[in-house]
């Protein structure tokens, strides 16, 4: 693996829910949701944006990972849509988290755990569990949009915790799967 890899943590969707959310946005009669798209095969709940990483960060993390991953798997429900940095000024479209969101937290500080131990600077934001559909620029106000969208009644089931590495290019991020960790 080379050096200066873009990586983050994530909850995947597995392959159901992924069609399952793709049929439900799309279907006839949904709200458009505008901006770039996100393309399904790309949808994931992010647990920690690494950055910039070496091999050696990336070998520590993971071993750091097998050790502070003490977590039962879980389930994850979804409600309506959210934005930020808020609907007035939109730049990015998100579905959000109904239940499940007390365990994604709990999720999200191991991989904070791991990732100091592994060498990353600790992150600075608060943890906001979401799934990103669309990014929008300029920003546009989608109040009516977020207070009117249907709530997406699929499930998630969290069984692993998935580093990604993110590739970007003038046709938006492609992700893709470097190692999984699974939870007990």
């Amino acid at each position: 693996m080379g050096t200066d890899r873009r990586l983050f943590l994530a909850a995947a969707l597995d392959d159901d829910t992924r069609h399952a959310l793709a049929s439900f946005v799309s279907a006839p009669g949904m709200p458009w949701i505008p901006g770039r798209r996100v393309p399904p095969p790309g949808w994931h709940i992010t647990l920690r944006f690494l950055g910039r990483s070496s091999t050696l960060q990336h070998e520590l993390l993971l071993a750091a990972l097998e050790e502070e991953l003490t977590q039962a798997r879980f389930d994850v429900g979804f409600g309506g849509l959210g934005a930020f940095p808020y609907p007035k000024k939109a730049t990015v479209v998100w579905l959000a988290v109904d239940s499940g969101g007390n365990e994604l937290e709990e999720l999200a500080v191991a991989c904070e755990r791991a990732a100091v131990r592994a060498g990353y600077e600790p992150e600075e934001r608060p943890f906001h569990p979401h799934l990103s559909l669309a990014r929008v620029r300029p920003h546009q106000d989608l109040s009516a949009l977020v207070e009117q969208y249907p709530e997406f009644p699929g499930r998630l089931r969290v069984d692993s915790v998935v580093l990604y590495e993110s590739i970007t290019s003038n046709s938006g991020a492609r992700y893709t799967e470097l190692d999984r960790v699974a939870l007990r």
